[in-house]
């Protein structure tokens, strides 16, 4: 039934998914106003939820209150892999007398309800510990190096990554071994860079699997792919130094484990809206580019394998089994949806779900969710439940005065729904279908009754596929032989203008008026070229002289040229008889 709790001023409580849309009896609502927080364990059998007096933790299965713990200020809470440990994060406070505060990150055992260790954490960005899937490891960020737990054994520091300046990380998904992304800032002119290691291998200059160093980057965003053998990392600056982005510039870069990287090449200008990896690990997908954006699939060649043209779209979303992807245009554009199959590359649907500003895949791998949630936008708050096909099968809107904030689908471990064959039959619903009504353009009264006339911005480009043909031999080249056929291409433009410019100078020569001497030639090359120099020299003496009428005042080797005219005229005499 995949129950959706639903968080907002009219309290919490959970919605039972497709089909049914009724209110889940597994969950008592809570009526209090004040929900700030709420999480679900891995597994999606556990729900801690924060009503600003407890933080409750209740089995979804069995409907049971496990524990509450009395931290009314908690404003997150996530749950470890396994279940064994929730952690909570409320603000830091310092005393009024500036004596440090007390601890504020705790982190609870959930069999026996004990705080195993608490942290002093001032910050919420990344203030939750990381750990590895199977619980064997657990690392925090701490003044700038990675302190690493073993077992969830949090009273002794099992290792420390240490590098000039650590300030973000990134654990692998997945089985041991362990492999963690780190970022370092540049300063003073160095670049920055983004490290792979392997746990617990941080000693020594040859320790790291992988090194990428960039200029550009105020900030970087590292996403590791499912099977953890590459992380794509975006860099971006907070000011576009060119004027040419509000967004700043981004930059998309690959590291893979074996060492291999690369700056992945985007064909148009603009901002990195998104980045997504494939489930499958094999291929990315990026939306970019001034709008309309682009949106290209890559491989781990970083080539380009299918290019969905340009569209109203800066979000990106591949279903849980890896067989559609969303690409979609929220926020600042109009909720337009295009649901493509990615094995054929063919669309499916085009549903449109305005004003959306949260969107999430059901872990079936077939139904979805878009919401308006507060504060983003305080209007017309509500969620929608779509099947990929592009019908609307729930709607639900909240009262005028009421808010929501959160609403989100219970996760399912890998698996649990097996991946189904793609349809493209819309699937029927009792909604009516949600296709809002193309908004006509204003046209003057004086226009009106004239036949329309299409005036595009911009010319949108079609999809296109970027894979070679199977029949012939064109594999993707290598970086040195693109380079060299840039160079034969650009050699062979060039001859092609030279050739152009040579049969436009001969038209023009043509059409231009005789001279009233007709020109005579010898038939004897050399002195036909001997008689072209000294007319040449002549001329140029000619324009000395004007110059001299002119009143400039000549250099002593221009004056002698000129005395060189008698001799020289003589000489050309002689020659032409």
């Amino acid at each position: 039934l995949f129950p959706l709790p639903v968080r907002g001023s009219e309290g919490l409580y959970m919605v039972n998914g497709p089909p049914s849309f009724t209110e889940s009896t597994a969950f008592q609502r809570d009526t209090g106003k004040n929900c700030k927080a709420v999480a679900f364990s891995k597994d999606g059998s556990l729900f801690a939820w924060c009503n600003g007096e407890k933080v409750n933790i209740v089995n979804l299965t069995s409907a049971e209150l496990l524990h509450s713990f009395d931290i009314p200020k908690a404003v997150c809470l996530a749950f470890s892999p396994k279940n064994s440990v929730l952690v909570t994060w409320q603000a830091y406070t310092t005393a009024k007398d500036g004596a440090a505060g007390v601890p504020n990150l705790q982190l609870h055992d959930l069999k026996t309800g004990k705080c195993l260790k608490s942290f002093i954490q001032k910050k919420m960005q990344n203030w939750c510990p990381c750990w590895a899937d199977d619980e064997s490891i657990c690392a925090r960020n701490v003044n700038n190096e990675v302190h690493f737990f073993e077992n969830n054994n949090f009273n002794t520091i099992a290792n420390k990554l240490h590098l000039q300046k650590v300030t973000d990380f990134v654990l692998s998904p997945g089985a041991q071994p362990t492999k963690v992304a780190v970022y370092v800032p540049g300063s003073k002119g160095a670049p920055s860079f983004v490290r792979l290691y392997q746990y617990p291998n941080f000693s020594g200059p040859q320790s790291a699997l992988a090194n990428k160093s960039f200029f550009k980057a105020d900030k970087v965003t590292m996403l590791w792919n499912k099977k953890a053998t590459a992380v794509l990392v975006i860099a971006s600056t907070e000011v576009d130094k060119t004027g040419a982005s509000y967004y700043g510039e981004q930059t998309l870069h690959y590291i893979a484990t074996n060492g291999e990287s690369a700056v992945v090449q985007l064909p148009k200008n603009g901002p990195i809206y998104d980045v997504v990896w494939n489930p499958n690990s094999v291929e990315f997908s990026v939306v970019y580019g001034f709008m309309p954006a682009k949106a290209t699939v890559f491989n781990l060649k970083c080539d380009p394998v299918f290019d969905f043209g340009t569209g109203p779209r800066n979000a990106a979303y591949y279903s849980p089994h890896g067989h559609i992807l969303v690409l979609a245009g929220f926020g600042n554009l109009r909720g337009q949806m295009e649901v493509w199959d990615i094995k054929n590359y063919k669309l499916i649907s085009k549903p449109v779900a305005s004003d959306s500003t949260y969107f999430a895949w059901c872990p079936d791998g077939e139904h979805i969710v878009t919401a308006t949630c507060a504060p983003r936008l305080r209007v017309g708050n509500g969620y929608k439940i779509w099947h990929y096909t592009g019908s609307l099968l729930h709607s639900y809107q909240v009262p005028a005065n009421e808010e929501l904030w959160q609403v989100s689908w219970q996760p399912f471990l890998e698996g649990v729904f097996p991946a189904k064959a793609v349809k493209y039959q819309a699937v029927p619903s009792e909604l009516p279908s949600a296709e809002p009504k193309p908004a006509q353009a204003y046209r003057p009264p004086a226009l009106r009754n004239k036949p329309l006339t299409s005036s595009k911005l911009h010319e949108d480009e079609p999809p296109q596929n970027m894979k070679p043909h199977p029949g012939s031999s064109d594999k993707p080249l290598s970086k040195t032989a693109l380079k060299n056929q840039r160079k034969h291409e650009a050699k062979k433009a060039a001859k092609q203008e030279a050739k152009a410019d040579a049969n436009q100078e001969a038209l023009v020569s043509q059409n231009a008026p005789r001279s009233t001497l007709p020109t005579v030639t010898s038939g004897e090359p050399e002195l036909d070229k001997k008689i072209k120099n000294l007319k040449k020299k002549l001329k140029a003496i000619e324009q000395l002289k004007e110059q001299a009428a002119a009143g400039k005042q000549l250099e002593k080797n221009q004056l002698e040229k000129i005395q060189k005219e008698t001799a020289l005229l003589q000489e050309l005499e002689d020659l032409e008889l």
